[in-house]
Parts: structure tokens; sequence; C-alpha cells
């Protein structure tokens, strides 16, 4: 197994996303990228950590590569949109991809590129790509959210 790391606003609906494909072994919500050791969500909400809620996924390469989970992670957000996501605002809505590996690191860039390239988005891509560094999971009410209360998303992008 493999580890992956994506922010892309509210982390209940990226880790929906997620939890669709087939070769995901896990799905943990919590804060990574800031600077306070052991945050609460009342504390990333502040807007006073640099956290960034996160979905920290397990994945098995052998079932699903690591180029198909940022497939899903530029589908399910709009990367041009800095420190927000729909009507969430702040840092800790920001996207963000905090790669593991530098195989990873080199797969984040190209394809990130990639969309640049493609034209798909009018306005610039901001998402950062950044080495993942310590992960906090998130309390336990935050853990599939969307799934303990039957629903697929809790917007669209």
């Amino acid at each position: 197994m493999e580890q992956a790391s994506f922010a892309a606003g509210c982390f209940w609906g990226v880790e929906a996303a997620f939890r669709q494909l087939r070769g995901i072994a896990s799905t943990t919500v919590g804060y990574s990228g800031g600077n306070v050791p052991n945050p609460t969500y009342e504390r990333v909400c502040s807007n006073t950590t640099g956290h960034a809620e996160t979905v920290l996924v397990e994945f098995d390469p052998a079932v699903i590569s690591y180029e198909q989970l940022l497939e899903t992670f530029w589908n399910c957000h709009d990367p041009t949109q800095r420190n927000r996501q729909g009507p969430d605002v702040g840092t800790q809505y920001r996207s963000a991809i905090f790669y593991h590996t530098p195989e990873q690191h080199a797969a984040a860039v190209r394809s990130k590129e990639d969309l640049e390239r493609s034209g798909k988005h009018r306005r610039p891509i901001v998402t950062e790509i950044t080495p993942a560094t310590s992960f906090y999971r998130a309390e336990e009410y935050h853990q599939q959210y969307l799934e303990k209360r039957g629903q697929a998303s809790c917007h669209v992008p």
C-alpha cells in the first residue's frame, strides 16, 4: 500500500470522491501543511494554524495509479480558486497536493502542467505542490461524514 495526501476544499466531499474509487484501502480526513501541532477543527477554522483540510488516501498501486488519484483530485474541485472552494473561504480550504515520494512530486508537477496546457480552466491553477509533513487526524465525527449521512457529495465543484 502507498499513501497520498490531497487538500481541495472541505474534506468531506474530497474524501467521498476518493472512497468511490476501486483500489482505495482507506481514507482519513485531517489537517496538514500548517505549523501548529495537534490542531482541532475549531483552531483550523480560525485561519491561524496554516493547516489545510486534507484527505490521506491509502491505495493499492497495483489496482489504481497515483496518476488516477491526481485525475480525481483535479476533477473534484476548482484548482483556480485561492483559499476557497464554493462558499468555504480560508487558507484551510486551499488546493494542495502533499507528496510523499519524489515520484509523486514529479507526477503531480507533470499533471498540473498538463492541466494548465489543456485550456480547461480560464484562470491560472493555484494548487500548491509541497512535501507531506505531519498529518493530524480530524475528530471522529468528520471521518466519512457524508457516508454516515447517506450523502454522495456536499456540493458541485
